[in-house]
């Protein structure tokens, strides 16, 4: 059974931005209809939706057999989702709100096999196969799953350098609505976008990958065109939400 490329994989090789988008509705149908629309990965969003783990482990055996990446962004740093989600064979978990180089450094080690971190065996899972992989097959897996960090406060800007450099750390993300809600500031505020130019090239220098959210095409344009290397556009809810309200809106206008 063939799978997508381990997403790290996927952005080391890509010729272009990676074009993503949210997954926030528990419909397997949803994220088909994601995989034929063309998007290269989703994130199955545990923060900020209520989708559990199991509707998490049917999203990814959909996503993947229909050819996309599948990131999950998880709804803490406390560690507790990341081993079960792992050994579901996800293909990287994003850890929201990550404010310093230590608390990178505990999100990856939860991640990461010994002797480098703390993730335990689970041979007999989804990632390994069901047991059909041997322990150095399984292992070896797991060193290909992208451990992404949220970078969400002026804090974890300001220790950037630090979180990039840590070791084992796939990419990291810069949340700009989060930015914008504690700062009070645009995201084209000098100030605000100073500090993010100086993320993108500490981490291009680094050969780091960073992502951001954003919400129409020319949005993921120009993120593509600032260095932004995996970008979601918009989200399953927006999606629907917008194109329900225009085909209501324009149906009642052209009858009136």
């Amino acid at each position: 059974m063939s799978r997508p490329l381990p997403f790290p994989q996927r952005l080391r090789e890509a010729e272009r931005c990676l074009i993503g988008t949210w997954v926030k509705i528990p419909s397997l149908e949803t994220v088909e209809i994601l995989a034929l629309a063309g998007f290269d990965y989703v994130v199955i969003d545990q923060e900020h939706a209520p989708l559990d783990l199991g509707t998490a482990y049917a999203a990814t055996v959909v996503a993947q057999g229909c050819g996309m990446s599948v990131l999950v962004r998880v709804p803490d740093g406390s560690g507790s989702h990341y081993q079960r989600l792992l050994d579901a064979g996800v293909d990287g978990i994003l850890v929201p709100h990550v404010s310093s180089a230590a608390e990178a450094a505990r999100a990856v080690a939860g991640m990461t096999f010994p002797p480098l971190g703390e993730r335990g065996m689970g041979l007999t899972s989804r990632a390994g196969r069901w047991g059909l992989l041997s322990g150095p097959e399984y292992t070896a897996r797991g060193g290909e799953v992208f451990r992404g960090v949220q970078l969400e406060d002026l804090g974890a800007l300001d220790d950037a350098e630090a979180i990039i450099a840590t070791p084992g750390l796939g990419g990291v993300f810069i949340g700009m609505g989060d930015l914008r809600l504690s700062t009070g500031l645009s995201g084209d505020a000098p100030e605000l976008r100073s500090r993010v130019d100086r993320v993108l090239e500490l981490a291009a220098a680094a050969g780091t990958p960073v992502g951001t959210a954003i919400q129409t095409p020319a949005d993921f344009r120009a993120a593509a065109e600032r260095g932004f290397g995996y970008v979601m556009v918009s989200n399953d809810t927006g999606m629907l939400a917008a194109e329900s309200a225009r085909l209501v809106r324009e149906s009642l206008g052209a009858g009136a």
